[in-house]
């Protein structure tokens, strides 16, 4: 039997929030429920509803809700009273996470990291990626792209291209120049080429970079995907002029995009890579900088954390490292998916002469109006479906399904979707036909 969305109706008494929380919160704006429970792919909230998660905690929750075996392996370690928090002390739960990492991720595929234990999210392990390139060359400047995001911490929010986010900094965001990401002008322009065209031209203003820092998928700029080509010669690039090459995997990485790494098959290896997210498997905040080891140049304590030594995240990330990634069993699995789900995009997409995004389980539509996108995923969320927007104006309607997903609970989910854009569409068919 398939589980259907079993929405509520009755929204619960938000005073509390009201009254003392800060009015900075965005989620719960658009989706006013209190949740209670999850489990796999759903929710459950207060009143009893129970909602399908194509959400997935932004990438966090790759694997699901409370997956039993990550849980299982929380609950005995606490229950053995394993250490919560060691700042960066040598531990069980960090030896079997480095030990993990490195047999079932790093060795298989030929790479040789260092790992740096940063704080607690993503914007942190950005934030030591361009500290480290700075100390590294020598220089200041650091190349993001356009519609790109890192974080939401100084240095980080300096590489994010969103003008609303930006102007919460409330000082000038410097020494990054955003130059145009794959595509921004269209098919016709290689933006690659004018990249190396700038760096290679001494009039042209732009500083020799420290960094270049890239998404493969651009997860809050509007699912944008770099083509390996593309990509391949920003690398080349970034060698040829002295710039370290930084791959932020913080929400294509961890299988989201088909491999462990979103780069991988396509002949290059970054110098750096940033990982948070999905990295602890069961939501546990965990990030870490993977960079070269002769790049491994920070002193003792240069750039630290008080929690860089999450231990519970490190005993679930073993767990999830090794039960999803020690054969390629759920990696071709979530190929497999992928290609049903662009699949299915692609054919809603085409009935409105939409456009389809992404790669892997990093998919969308765009709709080309942040009305639109907004109102289809609101009457989404009525019928029982968590999604969101993302993109320049919102109209990117973003599919972040948990890889563990089944083929019949995915159909479910996508026929609500297909569902109310046909609805939208007709009602604003109406309104122009008025």
């Amino acid at each position: 039997m398939i589980m259907e969305p079993k929405p509520s109706g009755a929204i619960p008494d938000r005073t509390i929030y009201e009254r003392r929380e800060s009015g900075v919160r965005s989620y719960a704006r658009s989706m006013p429920r209190q949740f209670g429970k999850a489990e796999g792919v759903w929710m459950h909230d207060s009143e009893g509803g129970r909602y399908l998660d194509f959400l997935s905690g932004c990438s966090t929750l790759n694997y699901g809700h409370n997956h039993p075996l990550l849980k299982q392996a929380l609950l005995d370690y606490i229950a053995a009273d394993g250490i919560a928090h060691g700042l960066d002390l040598h531990t069980d739960a960090k030896e079997a996470f480095l030990r993990t990492f490195e047999d079932v991720i790093l060795t298989p595929r030929g790479l040789d990291y260092r790992i740096m234990f940063t704080g607690p999210t993503g914007t942190n392990a950005v934030e030591a990626a361009i500290k480290l390139a700075r100390k590294i060359t020598g220089r200041e400047m650091v190349i993001a792209f356009t519609n790109g995001f890192h974080g939401m911490t100084l240095g980080a929010l300096a590489c994010t291209g969103n003008a609303a986010k930006r102007g919460g900094a409330g000082v000038p965001l410097s020494h990054v120049a955003h130059e145009p990401y794959d595509g921004y002008y269209g098919p016709e322009v290689d933006t690659a080429d004018l990249l190396e065209q700038r760096l290679s031209d001494p009039s042209s203003g732009l500083d020799a970079p420290a960094a270049i820092l890239v998404e493969t998928v651009q997860g809050e700029g509007g699912l944008n995907a770099a083509s390996p080509e593309w990509l391949r010669r920003i690398a080349d690039i970034a060698k040829a002029h002295g710039a370290l090459l930084i791959v932020d995997d913080i929400q294509a990485g961890c299988g989201r995009t088909g491999g462990f790494f979103s780069f991988e098959d396509m002949g290059f290896t970054p110098d750096i890579i940033t990982m948070a997210k999905s990295l602890s498997g069961m939501g546990l905040p965990f990030a870490l900088t993977l960079f070269r080891p002769e790049f491994d140049q920070f002193s003792p304590g240069e750039h630290n954390g008080t929690f860089r030594g999450n231990n519970h995240a490190f005993v679930t990330a073993t767990a999830a490292l090794r039960h999803f990634w020690s054969d390629d069993a759920f990696q071709a699995d979530v190929r497999r998916r992928g290609a049903q789900l662009e699949a299915r995009l692609t054919r809603i997409a085409a009935d409105y002469g939409f456009e389809t995004r992404g790669r892997g389980m990093m998919r969308g539509i765009s709709t080309g109006s942040g009305e639109l996108a907004g109102t289809v995923t609101a009457a989404c969320f009525d019928a029982g479906l968590i999604i969101e927007t993302s993109g320049a104006h919102d109209e990117v309607i973003k599919v972040l399904a948990p890889l563990v997903i089944d083929d019949a609970t995915l159909g479910v989910g996508l026929d609500i979707l297909e569902t109310r854009i046909r609805d939208a569409m007709a009602a604003d068919y109406a309104v122009a036909a008025e």
